[in-house]
């Protein structure tokens, strides 16, 4: 799962206000779970991206170590900030961090010119968790993986790749790339398949890779962090390793910047419509150009194996009005096609009209695997990307989905960029079924930062964790807010979230932790 990715240029978020009031103290639960500073141990690579002071995109590519002691003994990353026109690697003076039972943790880092870090984390499990910087210097988040270091290797690049980077060109307009590269094991991209989406020129279509590229590990920082560069389609990146299967990008050249990661192609990859069956769950987040403000939708489908897609619920939310079409006669030229031009690149599109919003609706994708890949927005005027879910185990029952979970959303509000980190258990209940608590900073025209937040809330849900799971969260003073969301279930352990309030655009992911 991905960041998505935020850049309207603070133009919907303009003046900064107060959080909504007229709240009520919600005391924060004790902390519980098993989780402590021991479950934070090993290398991890981390990304963030969202926006500097000046609402430029600023992007951050990294890897740090934790001892399992409450130490950062060592970290670096590479960070581009198109504000100020800047891209360097910078590396980190040992820090520390702290956790709690619930997986709520934070990392407090300084770099070697003395200048402060502060991230504010949730554990999934002690190998991945979701990121928020609250430093009050940029307003990023993101996530971060347990590296393989075994895999800090040349020959550790080996197979076909899928990615997905969003970014943004140095004039601040928002690009979207997803495709698939192969990488031979020897330093060498040999092919590859690019779709590039951005408001000057609008969707490429599928762009073979004529050109190798290449790949190779940093000599200083490579066999430390799992660091190096790469150059193929006329972009250069830096990349940490997490390991075989999955690289950490961060584009560093003259055309702007993007990050995302690289995911290699596992399973059997359909090569023809009938191989592309079930039901499947996404989420995209990008901006609008016709309302040049943020715009993220989510929805679920079911393809039948014969091009044809139906049981359709989509929710979307552009700069704060919402949006919600469920399957009917309003639906018509349903249908999607995997590429067969382009056979075994996991490339697929589908595409939709609904007549109540008089809007056609089309999609790019890349399989990572049967069951999972990425996805790009191509609908006019949009320019977004996200994750593509197969869902699995319904019927979904709130008995089978209680437990405790993480969670990350961000996005835009009429007075702010907005980026949040929490835990809460779902209680096996029909009402007032969710206790926890959230940490948010929220960055307008200043800087503003709240700490172990007490939340209450709600989620119903519906047995195809599809169409009007309503999902509300309420966080006690000092935010006092109500936020609003439609909930699709990919799975037992992995909701994605659409905010449906209209001062404020949100989405992001929830999921089952483990320890």
């Amino acid at each position: 799962m991905k960041r998505l990715l935020w850049l309207a240029s603070l133009s919907f978020a303009a003046v900064l206000s107060a959080c909504g009031g007229g709240g009520s103290t919600i005391p924060a639960p004790t902390p519980a779970g098993g989780f402590s500073v021991s479950s934070l141990k090993g290398q991890y690579a981390f990304s963030m991206s969202g926006l500097d002071p000046n609402g430029a995109y600023l992007a951050r590519t990294g890897s740090f170590f934790a001892d399992g002691a409450g130490n950062i003994t060592s970290a670096m990353e590479d960070v581009v900030d198109l504000g100020v026109g800047t891209s360097a690697e910078v590396t980190f003076v040992p820090g520390s961090y702290s956790m709690l039972a619930n997986g709520r943790g934070i990392i407090a880092l300084k770099d070697t010119s003395g200048n402060p870090m502060t991230w504010t984390m949730d554990l999934q499990s002690p190998s991945q968790g979701f990121l928020v910087q609250t430093d009050g210097f940029a307003a990023t988040s993101g996530s971060f993986n347990l590296q393989t270091t075994a895999d800090f290797l040349p020959n550790s690049f080996n197979g076909k790749y899928v990615f997905d980077f969003s970014g943004a060109t140095w004039a601040g307009a928002n690009t979207s790339i997803v495709g698939n590269i192969s990488a031979n094991g020897s330093g060498l991209i040999t092919a590859g398949l690019i779709d590039t989406n951005d408001p000057n020129t609008g969707p490429s279509g599928p762009v073979p890779l004529t050109l190798q590229g290449t790949f190779a590990l940093d000599p200083t920082y490579g066999a430390t962090f799992g660091r190096g560069t790469a150059a193929f389609a006329g972009h250069t990146f830096a990349f940490y390793i997490v390991d075989a299967t999955r690289i950490k990008f961060l584009q560093e050249d003259s055309q702007g910047s993007s990050s995302g990661d690289a995911v290699l192609q596992t399973g059997a990859i359909p090569t023809q419509n009938s191989g592309f069956t079930g039901s499947f769950a996404y989420l995209v987040g990008g901006s609008s150009m016709s309302t040049f403000g943020p715009d993220a939708a989510a929805a679920r489908f079911t393809a039948d194996g014969t091009a044809g897609i139906g049981a359709i619920s989509y929710d979307e939310n552009n700069s704060g009005t919402p949006l919600h079409i469920s399957q009917g006669s309003n639906i018509s030229n349903a249908t999607y096609a995997i590429d067969t031009t382009n056979a075994g690149s996991g490339r697929g599109t589908f595409t939709f009209t609904d007549s109540s919003s008089a809007r056609t609706f089309q999609y790019v994708f890349y399989l990572v695997s049967p069951a999972s890949g990425v996805i790009q927005d191509v609908s006019s005027g949009i320019v977004a990307d996200g994750t593509l879910l197969a869902q699995t185990g319904t019927p979904f029952t709130l008995a089978g989905l209680a437990g405790n979970y993480a969670f990350n959303w961000s996005g835009e509000s009429t007075s702010s960029v907005e980026n949040y980190v929490g835990q809460y258990a779902l209680a096996n209940t029909a009402s007032n079924n969710i206790s926890g608590v959230v940490d948010a900073a929220l960055f307008g025209n200043t800087f503003a930062s709240y700490a172990d937040i007490g939340t209450q809330g709600t989620l119903t849900v519906t047995t195809d964790g599809a169409n009007n799971n309503a999902y509300q969260i309420v966080a006690g003073n000092p935010l006092g807010t109500t936020y609003n969301f439609q909930a699709y279930l990919a799975d037992a352990n992995t909701v994605l979230l659409i905010g449906t309030d209209k001062t404020r655009v949100l989405a992001g992911f929830v999921s089952r932790q483990s320890q």
